[in-house]
């Protein structure tokens, strides 16, 4: 629920808070305001701010917004107060004054403390906050009472909760167009890629509080799953600038499989997440490769049209060393304008296996993979057809099937991380070692 500022004035203070809600629309704007009747009307009418008006002063508004401090729904009271001339209809001032004081909110009676109050709120970030409360195995109560605990004294935080019914990239996108200082997505690398999918392009920064199973993307980032160094983080408000892409239209930040990873994504449903958290996606791989098979494969990449049989095609835009299947390169590389593409051709299941092995290696010494039927390249933009038909997920998400269209987006995506991994040289596909 929106943060809430409550405005009141005397008879004779009216025109002093209308010229100051004007002075201050900008940041009166980021707030939900409440003010007793004729007050809020004036505001409304002489700074075009939308204002939830209760009952006049006379007939007990004032008492209505120390109730509303008294449930801990306001932050701020701004009351002009009329210390010559108040009339006998007018609210009293006391009321209001032991219920702030009670609960510790500011209480402004003149401009100067009205000035003071609105400086402070004015070097809040305002952010919006898209939390999933099914992701992880956590108590999500617990976790959201958590995160607005750690960064609301910091951060005009709106807080968003997910559902079913809930489009994720709409909700990111309305809070776009009310010009946030920065979206935060908590949840798994679900939510968090629908929430990042709508701020490529767009400079916003995206905070990422990690609740998922795999939380790659976070992982990847070097963003820690502990609630408390996560928010930390997005208090530091470090960002850095990171590749995109897009699959088939869809957004890509991590990563797009096809074939194996697919299937074993489909395999782990939520259920089993929930309850076995990432061994779910190990037992789900182990129950694929018993049905591992390959498939023809045409690969298209800077208008050269390749064919292999492939059992997996991992194309990468950010992964942690973690998602194996993406390690072909030996790293994952999430500011070098490159997609990491690799692909699979091994025909047994003990192949399959042996070639996981070599690319965790892989990964972990950050070199390419060297093996005959394990293919590896970096590009800037990939066509993968493949008859039969397969699966597509990308990041974690089934999105259809082949033929798959891969572009990436070159610094699209603004993020709130620590230090990010640094460029290297590019290796594009050309001068890969193992042609397709």
């Amino acid at each position: 629920m929106s943060q809430t500022i409550a405005l009141i004035a005397h008879d004779r203070k009216k025109d002093d808070i209308v010229n100051f809600a004007k002075q201050h629309a900008g940041v009166l704007s980021r707030y939900k305001l409440m003010a007793t009747a004729t007050t809020g009307g004036r505001i409304q009418q002489g700074a075009n701010l939308q204002v939830e008006r209760l009952l006049s002063g006379a007939l007990g508004g004032d008492v209505q917004i120390a109730a509303q401090v008294a449930a801990n729904e306001v932050i701020a009271v701004i009351f002009l107060i009329d210390t010559l001339y108040t009339q006998p209809h007018e609210p009293d001032i006391q009321t209001l004054l032991r219920i702030c004081n009670l609960h510790n909110v500011p209480l402004a009676t003149n401009l100067a403390t009205a000035e003071a109050i609105i400086a402070k709120l004015g070097q809040n970030r305002c952010g919006y906050l898209i939390f999933n409360p099914v992701s992880g195995q956590g108590n999500a109560e617990k976790d959201l009472a958590l995160i607005q605990q750690l960064l609301k004294p910091e951060i005009h935080l709106e807080v968003y909760l997910t559902n079913p019914d809930t489009n994720v990239v709409n909700l990111a996108k309305d809070a776009i167009a009310t010009g946030v200082d920065l979206i935060i997505a908590s949840g798994g690398d679900g939510t968090v890629s629908a929430v990042a999918g709508a701020t490529i392009g767009t400079g916003i920064p995206l905070g990422v509080i990690p609740r998922g199973t795999a939380n790659a993307f976070a992982a990847a980032l070097g963003i820690p799953s502990n609630i408390k160094r996560a928010c930390e983080i997005i208090l530091a408000g470090t960002t850095h600038t990171i590749d995109a892409a897009r699959c088939n239209l869809h957004p890509i930040i991590l990563l797009a499989g096809i074939g194996f990873e697919a299937e074993t994504v489909e395999r782990a449903d939520r259920e089993a997440k929930k309850l076995l958290g990432p061994l779910a996606y190990i037992l789900a791989g182990m129950q694929q490769l018993n049905e591992h098979q390959i498939f023809d494969t045409e690969i298209e990449v800077e208008g050269v049209v390749s064919n292999c049989q492939a059992g997996a095609i991992t194309i990468a835009n950010a992964a942690p060393s973690t998602s194996v299947l993406a390690q072909g390169m030996g790293q994952v590389i999430p500011n070098d304008g490159l997609l990491e593409v690799t692909i699979s051709t091994q025909n047994t299941k003990m192949e399959a296996i042996d070639a996981i092995i070599d690319l965790l290696g892989a990964a972990l010494m950050k070199s390419a993979v060297r093996r005959e039927d394990t293919i590896s390249f970096r590009t800037q933009e990939i066509k993968v057809t493949t008859n039969p038909p397969q699966k597509v997920v990308v990041d974690g998400e089934i999105i259809g099937t082949t033929p798959v269209e891969i572009q990436c987006i070159p610094h699209g995506l603004t993020v709130i991380a620590p230090v990010i991994l640094p460029v290297t040289p590019a290796i594009v596909s050309n001068d890969s070692e193992n042609e397709v």
